[in-house]
C-alpha cells in the first residue's frame, strides 16, 4: 500500500509545474491578442486611409464637375458623399467655428454681391452650408454607423454607372478625354464603403 501511494505521488504534477504549464498558457493567450489587436489595428487604419482617400477624390470631382468636366450627372450627391465620408478631424474643424465663418462669407458674398459670386463656388458653399448646421444626429449617429456606409456605397454606384452610361460604355469610360481620371475617381469612391462594410459585419 505504501509503495501504491509512492507511485501515485510520484505521476501527480508537482506545485511548480501546475504555475509552469499556466504561465505558457497565459503568454501563449497573451501572443494571440497581441497579434488580434496588430490585425485589427492595421485594419482601422487601412479604413481611415481609404476614407481620406474617398473624400479627397470625392473633393476632386466635384471641382472637376464645375470646372470642365460638365456632365449631366447629378454630381451633387458628391455633397451628401463628402458629408458621411469626411475624416472626424476635417469635418470638427469645418463644422466648428472656421466653417461657421466661411458660410458666414459665403452667404453674405450670394446675398450682395451675387454677380461677383462664380458658380463654381455654390458645391463647396452647400457643403459648408451643411456642415454647419447638420443636426447632432446626423453629424454623430449617421456618420459613424453603417447607414452613412451604405449612402456612400449607393452614391458611388449611382455615379459610376451614369459616368458609364453617359461614355457611352466601360471601355469609353477610359478612353475619352480626362477619362481615366474621373472613371478612377468615381471608382475610388466605391473602394472605401465597399472595405468599411466588409469590416462592420466580420
Amino acid at each position: 500500500m505504501g509503495r501504491m501511494d509512492y507511485l501515485a505521488m510520484k505521476t501527480d504534477p508537482t506545485t511548480s509545474e501546475l504555475i509552469n504549464s499556466d504561465l505558457k498558457e497565459l503568454g501563449n493567450a497573451a501572443k494571440k491578442l497581441a497579434t488580434h489587436a496588430v490585425k485589427l489595428g492595421g485594419l482601422g487604419f487601412g479604413t481611415t486611409f481609404l476614407k481620406w482617400v474617398a473624400s479627397f477624390a470625392a473633393i476632386y470631382l466635384l471641382v472637376l464637375d464645375r470646372t470642365n468636366w460638365r456632365t449631366n450627372m447629378l454630381t451633387s450627391l458628391l455633397i451628401p458623399y463628402i458629408f458621411f465620408s469626411l475624416p472626424s478631424v476635417l469635418f470638427n474643424l469645418l463644422s466648428g467655428e472656421v466653417g461657421k465663418w466661411i458660410a458666414f462669407i459665403a452667404v453674405v458674398l450670394r446675398l450682395f454681391f451675387p454677380r461677383r459670386f462664380p458658380d463654381w463656388l455654390e458645391m463647396p458653399g452647400s457643403l459648408i452650408l451643411l456642415l454647419v448646421v447638420a443636426p447632432s444626429f446626423f453629424a454623430d449617429t449617421l456618420r459613424s454607423s453603417w447607414v452613412g456606409i451604405v449612402i456612400c456605397l449607393g452614391i458611388g454606384c449611382y455615379l459610376l454607372q451614369e459616368h458609364i452610361r453617359a461614355s457611352g460604355g466601360f471601355r469609353n469610360s477610359f478612353t475619352r478625354t480626362h477619362g481615366i481620371s474621373n472613371t478612377l475617381g468615381i471608382i475610388i469612391l466605391l473602394v472605401y464603403p465597399v472595405w468599411a462594410l466588409v469590416l462592420h459585419f466580420i
